[in-house]
């Protein structure tokens, strides 16, 4: 059984189609690339996956289960966790305090009590590096520590499926390397099925992702291993406004 499928999914805002009859399947502990130009969906089909929209048309099943029209808290204990873009933390709270919301509120939702949460923060924050960090205000990190604390609360969710949203803009080459080298080591140790999305990296894309989804104005353009979905003629116009040399 596949861990998400979509069936057909159209989001509308008033006369503009941002997703439209998106098809896909993600597999348990698979690594998936979604690109794509600006306005092309990426984003929204994310929120659609996690519950912040609900799609006119079309049906979001997750472990056999249609959660179409569950909202984000109802997805999250069954294994749906999520980075953003811009971090979102509580500011006034510790890195320690952030982390422990995700695992009160993931998998282990209503499993686990605060001092157990805790517990599970440490590993987590001492697991990506910030263990010096785990008592500062979360609102004063950098916007990179910002961005590790946001994986280690999305990975103390204990999640099955992970969208992690431009978690790697804004870092340097190396800082890139090793984030890549990170996730692949998590996504393999937790058996978790990531998808990442990547606007310009294409070094994250290649790094990480076993298969590629190509979005084009809303559609779906491609979806193929990685290789093949990078090197297509159709891709390559999309991204160079030209055909491909070929």
């Amino acid at each position: 059984m596949s861990l998400l499928i979509l069936e057909n999914v159209t989001k509308r805002f008033g006369g503009l189609v941002a997703v439209d009859q998106v098809s896909l399947e993600i597999k348990h502990g698979e690594f998936v690339g979604i690109v794509g130009p600006n306005g092309s969906g990426k984003t929204t089909l994310f929120n659609v996956i996690n519950g912040v929209f609900f799609p006119e048309e079309g049906r979001v099943i997750f472990e056999g289960l249609d959660i179409t029209t569950l909202p984000p808290y109802k997805r999250a204990p069954l294994g749906i966790g999520r980075t953003f873009q811009i971090p979102r933390p509580f500011a006034s709270a510790t890195v320690r305090e952030n982390v422990a919301v995700g695992a009160m509120f993931g998998t282990l939702s209503g499993k686990v009590n605060v001092d157990e949460s805790l517990e599970i923060a440490d590993q987590t924050i001492e697991r990506v590096g910030l263990k010096e960090h785990r008592n500062k205000q979360a609102g004063t990190l950098t916007p990179v520590e910002k961005k590790l604390m946001e994986i280690a609360r999305a990975l103390a969710m204990k999640p099955k499926l992970l969208l992690m949203d431009e978690a790697m803009a804004g870092m340097h080459p190396n800082d890139i390397d090793q984030m890549v080298a990170f996730i692949k080591q998590v996504a393999e140790e937790d058996k978790i099925a990531i998808v990442a999305m990547v606007e310009h990296i294409m070094r994250a894309v290649v790094g990480m992702a076993e298969k590629v989804i190509v979005l084009h104005q809303g559609a779906k353009l491609v979806d193929a291993p990685t290789k093949e979905a990078l090197e297509d003629p159709k891709v390559v116009e999309v991204y160079l406004g030209r055909p491909s040399e070929k």
